[in-house]
């Protein structure tokens, strides 16, 4: 009794260091981890959505500056209240910042389609808020529910499915870049692997990404003196990034949210799995940095993600913050709980003064691509690392739904550039488009292009893969009942489109895409009467129900 009298007597008046030595290297390495990701999703918001400066710095930059630092400064307040607790000074904050995979799938899943079909990136910025608007909530309401579908989907489909996604909409676009300009592109891409990939340390430290961006500016830059411009970066680009170099706070945008909402069905097709997702990621952190001394409140940790991703959201942001792993590397290095606050205080600077501007005008976006691609790189094989080998042709499976979203997306692309160029040199009138449209397409299963079959199977291809992974896995062991359990999940989700069709409705009271419905549905019947058929099944696979991990 006395001794646990003294010991709170002792941590009640415990004043926790809000900075020590260790925040230093914590924070040069945690800050240039998100200074790397800043100027990728920068570089994606100009370079790939075509994003007018306006919006980009004026404000979706300013709005996410104001979501990271309500984030670090949140966890750096929980970390300094369990030192408190505890008494203990040794407690490291929680890192946070925007979620990277999602930073891809909500720009090439959600705003590039919509901006490609539209032809105005206002409204693919007003898609990637209402995704965010859905994911908020997820998270803050989805903690009841995420240790449920924890347990009842394999990880291999979870996995397998991300994976299809980073395959082809995360990495195959930064691989394109890196051999357009190899000179800079292949180098910088040799320099992240050896250190990341190899264990190779650089000069005192210095995180690889920097050293990759360093050595490509270099590149670029010293090409110049020769007239090879490779990198297209010029003083002309420096002196008129300056002219977004200013204080630009964060405003509502609250109607521009409610404005994405035309794009509902597309949105919720992608944005209920990955808030999932994000769900089961985030409890997989917490858990780390519970192993490593920190024990964090699950429930507050996600809902405070939920939370600062609306904030966000209402603000402009489309992009949703997480809590980041590396908790443990944080704390082996020094940090503590300043280290976290110091952060949100730099994204602020960089964000609502136009830094990150002048930044890409003097760094090559083509050194930033093998960051990009290390992630679809590590994403990829996640999904084979972590599941049993025998799981890995379910993993196969689920890849697929992605590559044919991702082909379809190529020729839609050629397609409407090349109707767009007809038209700008007058040989096709403006009533002609939909007919020569109708006609290409038509014509693709000719010469062997299945357009007809990409757009069917690609459709809704996140939860087409999850779909048929978890179906793959549990047949591979021999649990057929739970597979058939998940082919009338898949029957009933294609029934209303949310799989394998372009919209959510019923169409017309038969489904959207009624012929595959039918098939998940004599598929799932097959199944089940299989698994009362077949003796000797055992239903207890609790290796197959395991949580992804990040």
């Amino acid at each position: 009794m006395s001794t646990s009298a003294t010991g709170t007597s002792g941590t009640s008046t415990f004043k926790p260091v809000l900075w020590t030595p260790g925040d230093w290297n914590a924070l040069f390495g945690f800050g240039t981890n998100i200074l790397v990701n800043m100027l990728v999703l920068t570089g994606l918001l100009r370079f790939v959505l075509k994003m007018p400066d306006s919006i980009v710095f004026g404000r979706i930059l300013p709005a996410l500056g104001l979501m990271m630092c309500l984030s670090t400064f949140y966890y750096a307040y929980l970390a300094y209240k369990l030192a408190q607790k505890t008494g203990r000074s040794d407690v490291c904050a929680l890192p946070s910042g925007v979620s990277v995979p999602h930073m891809f799938i909500v720009t090439f899943v959600i705003m590039l389609p919509i901006t490609l079909k539209t032809g105005d990136p206002v409204k693919g910025w007003s898609a990637g808020l209402v995704w965010v608007f859905f994911q908020s909530f997820i998270l803050m309401i989805g903690g009841f529910i995420a240790p449920y579908i924890r347990k009842i989907t394999p990880r291999a489909a979870l996995l397998g499915t991300l994976a299809g996604v980073s395959v082809t909409f995360i990495s195959m676009r930064p691989a394109l870049e890196m051999y357009m300009t190899p000179q800079i592109g292949l180098v910088c891409f040799a320099i992240i692997l050896v250190s990341w990939f190899g264990g190779v340390k650089y000069w005192r430290g210095m995180p690889a990404g920097l050293v990759a961006i360093a050595v490509g500016m270099i590149i670029a830059w010293g090409s110049n003196l020769f007239g090879l411009g490779l990198g297209s970066l010029s003083l002309k680009g420096v002196g008129d990034a300056f002219a977004n170099f200013g204080f630009s706070v964060p405003l509502p945008a609250i109607g521009h949210v409610f404005s994405g909402f035309e794009f509902l069905g597309i949105v919720l097709v992608t944005a209920i799995p990955f808030g999932i997702y994000d769900l089961v990621e985030a409890m997989d952190n917490v858990e780390s940095a519970e192993a490593a001394g920190d024990e964090y409140p699950t429930t507050r940790v996600l809902t405070a993600d939920g939370v600062v991703s609306l904030i966000g959201c209402l603000m402009g942001n489309p992009f949703i913050n997480a809590v980041y792993i590396g908790h443990p590397g944080w704390k082996a290095m020094g940090g503590r709980i300043g280290y976290s606050a110091a952060t949100g205080l730099m994204v602020v600077l960089l964000s609502w003064f136009g830094i990150i501007s002048v930044l890409l005008a003097l760094v090559p976006v083509v050194a930033i691509s093998p960051i990009l691609l290390y992630i679809g790189m590590l994403i990829g094989a996640q999904a084979f690392q972590t599941t049993p080998v025998k799981h890995a042709p379910a993993i196969v499976l689920a890849l697929t739904p992605h590559l044919a979203a991702w082909a379809k997306l190529q020729i839609d692309t050629m397609l409407g550039s090349t109707i767009t160029a007809a038209q700008a040199v007058g040989g096709l009138a403006a009533d002609k488009v939909d007919a020569v449209k109708s006609a290409a397409i038509s014509a693709l299963p000719q010469q062997g292009v299945l357009y007809h079959g990409l757009e069917v199977m690609g459709g809704g291809s996140i939860l087409a893969g999850l779909v048929l992974g978890a179906i793959g896995v549990f047949v591979i062991e021999r649990d057929f009942l739970k597979a058939s359990a998940f082919a009338l999940a898949g029957a009933v989700m294609t029934y209303f489109g949310f799989m394998h069709g372009e919209a959510i409705g019923i169409g017309g009271g038969l489904g959207v895409t009624p012929g595959v419905a039918l098939a998940y549905a004599v598929m799932a019947a097959g199944l089940f009467a299989l698994a009362k058929t077949s003796p000797g099944v055992d239903y207890s696979h609790a290796e197959v129900a395991a949580a992804p991990a990040e």
